[in-house]
């Protein structure tokens, strides 16, 4: 599937801020639409959902389509009440996860 995610978020924030995050992962999303030398249609391979927890509560998701470009930037914007772990998971059409963690602690 993919390779390792890169994700940007601040190390740290106050609490009851608004922080960005930035993610993006390396994955050619193959729409399906397309045809190989031979002319026979190239399988339909893409990231069809994006999912982030943060301790275990939703914070974001989507439904990815084949229209979306290789290697798919997602940002968003996560309000931070508390310390603790973001995860992030990628799903591909055949069923594999790519899945990654980022810590964050609050500023005094």
């Amino acid at each position: 599937m993919a390779d390792k995610p890169r994700i940007k978020l601040p190390k740290e924030a106050k609490k009851g801020e608004i922080i960005q995050i930035k993610t993006l992962v390396s994955h050619l999303m193959e729409s399906g639409q397309r045809k190989d030398a031979q002319g026979k249609p190239i399988p339909r391979k893409i990231i069809n959902k994006f999912t982030c927890e943060f301790n275990g509560k939703p914070v974001f998701s989507c439904v990815l389509e084949p229209a979306i470009s290789a290697n798919p930037y997602i940002q968003f914007d996560a309000r931070i009440d508390e310390e603790g772990t973001f995860k992030f998971a990628w799903t591909d059409d055949d069923g594999s996860v790519v899945t990654a963690e980022e810590k964050i602690a609050l500023k005094a």
